[in-house]
C-alpha cells in the first residue's frame, strides 16, 4: 500500500478526517429529514452496519429546525446538506450540526459564503466544500463548455480561497462526477494542489450492480494511490447497502483489518463437476453469526483449489463425488461430496471451540 497523501485535520466531533486518522465511513440518509424519527431510527441502523459519519438533506426550514433534536439524539456526526438557499446552513450550524455540506454551484453570491464561514468559524464545525460535475458554476462552465476535471478542480480551489479569504480553513473537498474518469482525474489534480482532506465518490452511481462497479473502481484507484481521507459508495435505494460495500472496499486494499468473515471461491471452469453455487451457499449458512476476521475458500475442484487458497484458515473443494477439506492449504480430510458441508461444519466448530478457549 503506498503512503496516504499528507493532509491537515478536520473533525467531525470526535471523528478525525485526514491522514494522521483512519479512513471513515459515511452515508446519507433518504428519509425526509421533516420526519424526526424515521431519520433518526435509520441513522441507527447505519451506525450498527458501520458507518461513522451521516449526512442528511437539509431542503427547507422545517427540516433545518428539525435537525436541533435529531442532532441531540444521533449516534453519528452529522453533516447538514445544504443546497441553494445558505440561511439553511446557518440555521443548521446554529442547530447543533456536526458539518456542513455546501455546493458551490448553486449556494449564491459570495456574501452567502462570508455568512457561512462566519458561522461555522462560531460553531466551530467544518465546512465540505461539495464540488458536482452536474451543478457547477455558471461562469466556470462557460469557461470550460463541459463538467471536465479541470472545472472541478477550479471550483474547489476558488471556494476554497473564498472561505480561506475570510480565515476560515477548517474545510475538506469532494469533487465527484458519475463519470468515473472524470472523478478520478479531479480528485489526483486536486490532491496536489492542496492538503485539504478529501472525501472520495462517485455521484449518481446508478443501481446496485453498476454503482457498486463504479465506486470500487473510482474510490478504490484512488485509496490505491494514497488518496482520500472519508468515503461514501453512493447506491440508489436503501442507505444500509452502501455501508458492506464502503467496508469491502477499504478492506480489499488491506487498509482496515477484516472484521468478519471473508469469503474467496473460484469463478468455476470445465474441471468443476459439482454445483458450485450451491456449495457457497451451504458454506455461507454455516458461517452466519461470525463476527470475528476468517477467511474461508470454497474451490470448485482439487486440482489447485488449496494451493490456490492457501491462506484461508478454512477451505472447501469440490470433486467428482468426492471434496477436500482443508487448512491453510493441507488437506486434512476427503469426504463423499454429500458429506461435505458437514464436515466442513465440524471443522469450524472445532476453530470456533479453540479459539474460545484462547480468549477464556
Amino acid at each position: 500500500m503506498v503512503e496516504r497523501r499528507k493532509t491537515r485535520t478536520v473533525f467531525l466531533d470526535n471523528i478525525g478526517i485526514g491522514s494522521e486518522y483512519p479512513i471513515s465511513i459515511q452515508s446519507m440518509t433518504n428519509t425526509d429529514t421533516r420526519n424526526v424519527e424515521a431519520t433518526l431510527e435509520q441513522i441507527s441502523k447505519l451506525k450498527k452496519e458501520g458507518c461513522e459519519i451521516i449526512r442528511v438533506a437539509v431542503p427547507d426550514k422545517e427540516a433545518a429546525e428539525g435537525l436541533k433534536y435529531i442532532c441531540q439524539k444521533s449516534v453519528l456526526p452529522l453533516v447538514a446538506d445544504i443546497h441553494f438557499d445558505y440561511r439553511l446552513a446557518l440555521i443548521a450550524a446554529e442547530s447543533g450540526a456536526s458539518g456542513l455540506r455546501i455546493n458551490p454551484g448553486n449556494i449564491g453570491k459570495e456574501s452567502a459564503i462570508r455568512e457561512v464561514s462566519k458561522k461555522a468559524s462560531y460553531f466551530n464545525i467544518p465546512i465540505r466544500i461539495g464540488v458536482n460535475a452536474g451543478s457547477l458554476e455558471k461562469k466556470i462552465m462557460e469557461k470550460y463548455k463541459e463538467a471536465n476535471s479541470e472545472a472541478m478542480v477550479e471550483s474547489a480551489l476558488y471556494n476554497a480561497e473564498l472561505l480561506e479569504k475570510y480565515s476560515f480553513k477548517n474545510i475538506k473537498l469532494s469533487l465527484k462526477s458519475s463519470n468515473v474518469t472524470t472523478t478520478i482525474e479531479a480528485y489526483r489534480k486536486i490532491a496536489k494542489l492542496t492538503d485539504y482532506p478529501l472525501h472520495l465518490g462517485v455521484t449518481e452511481a446508478g443501481s446496485r450492480e453498476t454503482g457498486i462497479i463504479k465506486s470500487a473502481i473510482g474510490i478504490g484507484s484512488l485509496l490505491s494511490q494514497g488518496i482520500g481521507d472519508t468515503i461514501r459508495v453512493s447506491l440508489t435505494g436503501d442507505p444500509l447497502k452502501e455501508i458492506p460495500i464502503a467496508k469491502k472496499i477499504i478492506e480489499t486494499l488491506g487498509i482496515r483489518k477484516r472484521t468478519g468473515v471473508e469469503i474467496i471461491s473460484c469463478p468455476t471452469c470445465g474441471r468443476c463437476k459439482i454445483d458450485l453455487e450451491l456449495l457457497l451457499s451451504g458454506v455461507e449458512k454455516s458461517l452466519e453469526g461470525i463476527d470475528y476476521p476468517l477467511k474461508i475458500a470454497v474451490m470448485g475442484c482439487p486440482v489447485n483449489g488449496p494451493g490456490e487458497a492457501k491462506e484461508a484458515d478454512l477451505g472447501i473443494a469440490g470433486g467428482d463425488g468426492v471434496g477436500l477439506i482443508f487448512k491453510k492449504g493441507m488437506i486434512i480430510d476427503k469426504v463423499d461430496e454429500a458429506k461435505l458441508i458437514d464436515r466442513f461444519r465440524e471443522e469450524l466448530i472445532k476453530m470456533r471451540r479453540s479459539d474460545d478457549n484462547e480468549n477464556d
